[in-house]
């Protein structure tokens, strides 16, 4: 299957480097060797082969190379100098292309040496929207995409049991390689025993000091595994909307996976997983191609009423959304934000019959509003 994204990245390459990051498994190499298709003297290289790591370390690549892969180079020592000075001698035609799973965007918050030498893009899972644009969409995905999740071998296993097993090892991968290659971590029960807990409460304002209670460790240590679960593309945090940043980030987070298919919940906290990861895949869209100041969150009210979801843009909340399985009425929360905020409000329900509009708020299927986002 390919990539929606696949153009847009060839085309910066002919600009600057390329960071093409995202979950482990979610298509990086598979989608930069399809790249390399285009070129006539590809060369990809990765850290994490003994035989690779000495051609990155020693440059060794013939100077006709004109696409080079460098997968896993955050794993290297002072890896961002190394890029930026392959980048600042390369002869002339010689493309880069950067990819990984983790660490590649942490930089992005501090600022680095590397600035404006590259362009962003974030590879993630499937999306009814990225089906849709290649043609493959239909509604029976929503529930497909709902068990299975968007990762792309569980998604097109002809066998579900198959889906089941990749995800057995998916999550045993995730935590005795991913994480402790990442970070030193004393106590392996306790980082487990927080991912099960996430897993189980999705949708809920996350509290650190709760999950510490239960796991038996500092709420400090909470915090700390769920920022390196967050930097390695195993969840991603959406916080209330606010137009006082610093106090919107203080608010306790939601906690959602890339992966829908981890969740372990009813149908309700699956279905919202599933809303939030596509949401998320589309600012993510939104910033990296557009250059727009996008940004996903919830509302929540001091008197604890909340809106699943809000889209907001140079910190404007330009539209609100909540999830449903099966439409009965609008909730009355958020009649009560629309009218508050005078916004755009949609209703997105998995199973409707029909779609209508209701005291302007848009009652919509969830198949056809999340089909029509920008990736």
């Amino acid at each position: 299957m390919d990539r929606h994204q696949e153009t847009a990245i060839v085309r910066d390459l002919n600009k600057k480097m390329v960071f093409l990051f995202g979950p482990r498994q979610v298509g990086k190499t598979w989608l930069a060797k399809k790249i390399a298709e285009r070129f006539s003297r590809p060369l990809y290289l990765n850290y994490d082969r003994l035989e690779d790591r000495e051609i990155i370390t020693r440059e060794g690549w013939r100077s006709a190379t004109d696409l080079l892969i460098l997968d896993e180079i955050h794993k290297m020592p002072n890896w961002k100098n190394y890029l930026k000075g392959i980048f600042d001698t390369r002869t002339s035609g010689l493309k880069i292309l950067v990819t990984g799973s983790s660490r590649l965007d942490i930089f992005h918050q501090v600022g680095d040496s590397l600035a404006g030498r590259y362009f962003r893009h974030r590879l993630l899972p499937l999306s009814p929207a990225e089906l849709f644009k290649n043609g493959e969409f239909t509604a029976l995905n929503v529930e497909k995409l709902m068990s299975r999740g968007g990762f792309p071998e569980p998604f097109l296993a002809n066998d579900p049991v198959d889906s089941d097993r990749w995800r057995l090892q998916y999550i045993d991968g995730l935590i005795r390689t991913d994480v402790l290659d990442f970070e030193r971590i004393h106590d392996f029960r306790a980082i487990q025993l927080v991912l099960e807990l996430l897993r189980r409460r999705v949708g809920s304002p996350v509290s650190y000091v709760s999950i510490a209670e239960d796991v038996q460790i500092s709420p400090n240590t909470v915090k700390k595994y769920i920022d390196v679960f967050e930097a390695l593309y195993i969840v991603f945090k959406v916080v209330p909307f606010s137009k006082n940043i610093a106090r919107s980030v203080l608010k306790e987070p939601k906690i959602y996976f890339y992966d829908t298919g981890l969740v372990i919940g009813d149908e309700g906290a699956r279905f919202e997983n599933f809303m939030a990861i596509n949401l998320l895949k589309h600012v993510c869209g939104l910033v990296d191609y557009k250059g727009e100041a996008w940004s996903l969150n919830y509302m929540r009210t001091k008197d604890g009423e909340e809106i699943d979801f809000c889209l907001s843009h140079d910190e404007k909340a330009q539209v609100m959304i909540e999830t449903k399985i099966q439409f009965r009425e609008v909730p009355s929360t958020l009649s009560r934000f629309h009218s508050l905020y005078k916004i755009p409000a949609v209703l997105a329900i998995k199973d409707l019959k029909r779609e209508q509009m209701k005291d302007g708020i848009s009652i919509e299927r969830a198949s056809t509003y999340l089909s029509e986002l920008f990736l």
